[in-house]
């Protein structure tokens, strides 16, 4: 250690010392042959790889919804293996359809290529026109998608409006992400907003931040969701909705607030894995990546980054400015602790001007070498499998380090991921979760049905889909929804999907249905044999028919007593008694494609 460290160390001390007390986190002590030594080298070590979030809080008080049990996931099934385009877009996107796919094959000459144009296609999203999903949002009378923080504060918040008007903004973003997961043609970013709502969870429905959650997901999330990491943690600590959902609003020298300095370490950056407790900081291994940087994270972490964020808030008129309302960020230097803070390893320097003690935190963390991984770790189980690969995690950390000051990191970090061998060759190694279900169902068969606020139907809908526990950005701890495929194995979860799945198969509006089951059948069909209809909505929703027996199951459904090979079925819907391969025949075809749909071929990806 030279000279410089060495006084930084003692000033260091001698800070901890005085905010905290005498305590075994503050002298320097030699434990080079101790336990509790190889304990902290083998955390160092465990640091290195790349571990699940760990998820906590309640589970949502509904029939389906993740379940909290620690028992192994049953292995899935071997699925048949389709083309690589199928593959691809069912990771890629929200499921396949019929002109993703023909977009899809015309990009190259060859499935590599393919590949790549498809997902530099995707990521060049601006130049995509995706102005058709924006047309529709208009329509269906969508109004506060476009307003600016200014407006749904002004109109959603100071005039303390009826609760309906107050919480519009969140429900519209509720609703709207099932409108552009189905009809956007930018998929991936679709993809990628969901997932960065999942990480940095604010619940849609939290009375505080639901008026200018329009704010969060357009001006925070969707931002950045191609973009740079750094950048959308600052965005993230400054918006309304955060500041509001963990209480860094409040947060002073006179009044400390630990809420959203412990998230940012535990769930947003380092991860629950690289918890020390109530270690001596001094104690923390390197990492051993970086040894600049610690393995993991203390109490004293926490407490101090609290403080770095203290001053941090809003114009949301306080007794102390009650003529500052209008919902925007403020950093109130009267609030701010200017004393020194040490931070995962680094002593920062007394009355620093405003705001740069967050900021330097917020340096820290998104250089930090385990934040790489974590984050990676995190994207490798999105569009790989639940066990993400080591050496994939790591090449792509390599890259999230590499590029943290690039403005288009994300980018290159998910082109690393997107473009390695483990996952073009994955397939059936991920169950879609409720909201993917559901969503890919209406891509894939066809529906032009818009969820649309404040409207019967469209309420109907969301009541049902709601015992499915998957709610879009509605997860009540800030965690966020889980993405393996054990937090969504449970029977409720199940059954209340595949309840939804076969709704949306009979449900019509207008006369209209939601999934035009029939229309597709007589305009694709031309006879209406059992193999002939199940092979055609098995391509449709699957893209490739699936295995034998599961074939025989869905032609023998769809047959009845008639002859597979050879009867024709009418398209009549009405009693014929004991002949069965007459009886409500419209009503048999849409049960067969709900049958398709709960299929673990159509359940995987």
């Amino acid at each position: 250690m030279n000279r410089k460290a060495r006084r930084e160390r003692a000033l260091a001390q001698s800070h901890l010392f005085r905010r905290y007390g005498k305590g075994r986190w503050i002298r320097p002590q030699r434990f080079e042959n101790s336990a509790r030594a190889q304990e902290l080298q083998e955390a160092a070590l465990a640091a290195a790889q790349p571990i699940e979030p760990v998820w906590s809080g309640d589970t949502p008080q509904m029939a389906g919804g993740p379940t909290q049990s620690r028992d192994s996931q049953p292995q899935l099934l071997t699925l048949a293996r389709p083309s690589l385009a199928i593959r691809a877009l069912n990771n890629l996107s929200y499921g396949v359809t019929p002109s993703s796919l023909a977009e899809f094959n015309g990009l190259g000459s060859n499935d590599a290529q393919r590949l790549q144009n498809y997902i530099d296609w995707q990521l060049d999203w601006t130049a995509i026109d995706d102005s058709a999903v924006d047309a529709r949002l208009n329509a269906a009378g969508y109004t506060t998608l476009g307003k600016s923080l200014t407006q749904l504060w002004a109109e959603h918040v100071v005039p303390d409006p009826a609760y309906d008007v107050r919480m519009r903004p969140a429900w519209e973003i509720q609703r709207a992400a099932f409108v552009r997961a189905t009809y956007s043609k930018r998929q991936l970013r679709e993809v990628m907003v969901n997932f960065w709502h999942d990480h940095f969870n604010v619940t849609a429905n939290d009375f505080t931040s639901g008026p200018v959650y329009v704010h969060y997901d357009r001006d925070v999330l969707r931002k950045s969701a191609f973009g740079n990491f750094r950048v959308m943690l600052e965005d993230v600590a400054c918006s309304p909705s955060m500041l509001f959902y963990l209480d860094n609003v409040s947060n002073s020298r006179s009044g400390p607030n630990e809420n959203w300095a412990r998230e940012l370490l535990e769930l947003h950056t380092l991860g629950a894995g690289r918890y020390l407790g109530f270690t001596d900081p001094f104690m923390v291994p390197p990492d051993p990546e970086d040894a600049a940087y610690p393995s993991g994270y203390t109490d004293i972490d926490v407490y101090e980054t609290a403080s770095a964020f203290t001053g941090w808030s809003l114009k949301n008129a306080h007794w102390q400015y009650p003529t500052e309302n209008d919902g925007s960020f403020v950093y109130r230097q009267a609030w701010h602790d200017a004393g020194p803070k040490f931070v995962l390893g680094r002593l920062l320097n007394p009355e620093q001007p405003a705001m740069k003690d967050g900021r330097d935190v917020l340096d820290r963390l998104a250089s930090h070498p385990g934040v790489a991984r974590f984050i990676c770790s995190k994207l490798v189980r999105r569009f790989v499998n639940d066990t993400p690969p080591p050496s994939l995690v790591a090449s792509a950390a390599a890259v999230f380090r590499q590029q943290w000051q690039s403005p288009n990191q994300i980018e290159h970090v998910l082109r690393h991921i997107l473009n390695s061998s483990a996952f073009s060759n994955a397939w059936g190694q991920k169950n879609r979760r409720p909201f993917e279900a559901i969503v890919a169902a209406m891509r894939a068969a066809g529906s032009d049905w818009t969820l649309r606020p404040a409207h019967s139907k469209s309420e109907d809908f969301l009541y049902r889909f709601g015992f499915t526990g998957h709610a879009p950005y509605d997860w009540p701890a800030p965690n966020g929804y889980p993405d393996t495929g054990l937090a969504w194995s449970g029977a409720s979860t199940y059954a209340t999907t595949w309840k939804m799945l076969n709704w949306l198969t009979e449900t019509s509006e207008a006369s209209v249905p939601l999934l035009p089951v029939l229309q597709l059948s007589r305009s694709e069909v031309a006879s209406w044999t059992a193999p002939n209809l199940v092979d055609y909505w098995c391509r449709r929703l699957l893209g490739y028919l699936p295995d034998a027996a599961r074939r025989q199951t869905l032609i023998a459904f769809m047959a009845q007593n008639g002859d597979p090979a050879s009867y024709v079925i009418t398209d009549t819907d009405t009693w014929s008694g004991t002949d069965l391969k007459r009886h409500y025949n419209q009503q048999r075809l849409r049960s067969m494609v709900s049958l398709v749909l709960m299929t673990p071929e159509f359940l995987s990806r």
